[in-house]
């Protein structure tokens, strides 16, 4: 059984896609201007006005945006699946050619459309494991690390320096320590 590539799958879900109460106005400018911000080669400037035009009727701007990106390749089309779930899921899970079995999806985890799920992070499993480390690591440092003066001042220089390397939000949290023990001695 071969796989549906992302233009067949748009072929197969345009009319559900352009039946009314599907997608909102909002709904579509938001995956128009995805298309156009994060991958600006998909949509130009001009094609992000032309589909976002007020005038003309959602169902043929939407129409008018498919038919574009079914010409212009596989790439674009798997671009507006992305898009669209990020700000469609509910639609997304419903497409028609999701349910043909024939299809994988974008990177994301097949949902179970009867579960509530709660996404905490688009970051990954990586990114949790590689904040839990660096808690532990740091956990570690602060109640382990022996009141050697030798080993304190060592810890004080790779905190005063982690902060470049590690997130803005947890880089608040390290230096606030760092002050701490700097008030401290």
């Amino acid at each position: 059984v071969s796989e549906q590539t992302y233009c067949d799958r748009l072929v197969q879900d345009t009319p559900f896609l352009l039946s009314p109460g599907h997608l909102s106005e909002q709904q579509v400018d938001r995956i128009i201007l995805q298309l156009n911000r994060y991958c600006p080669q998909i949509l130009s400037n001009k094609d992000a006005e032309k589909f976002r035009n007020p005038r003309a009727s959602l169902r043929i701007r939407l129409c008018d945006l498919l038919g574009h990106l079914q010409r212009s390749g596989e790439r674009d089309c798997q671009e507006f699946y992305r898009a669209l779930y990020i700000h469609a899921q509910p639609l997304h899970s419903r497409l028609p050619s999701r349910h043909t079995g024939q299809n994988s999806d974008l990177e994301c985890a097949d949902l179970d459309s009867g579960t509530a799920s709660h996404v905490l992070s688009d970051r990954g499993p990586m990114a949790f494991l590689a904040c839990l480390g660096l808690a532990a690591g740091l956990a570690l440092l602060v109640y382990c690390c022996p009141p050697d003066p030798k080993v304190l001042p060592r810890a004080r220089r790779v905190l005063g320096f982690s902060p470049l390397i590690v997130d803005r939000h947890v880089s608040r949290f390290l230096l606030a320590f760092l002050a701490a023990e700097l008030g401290g001695l």
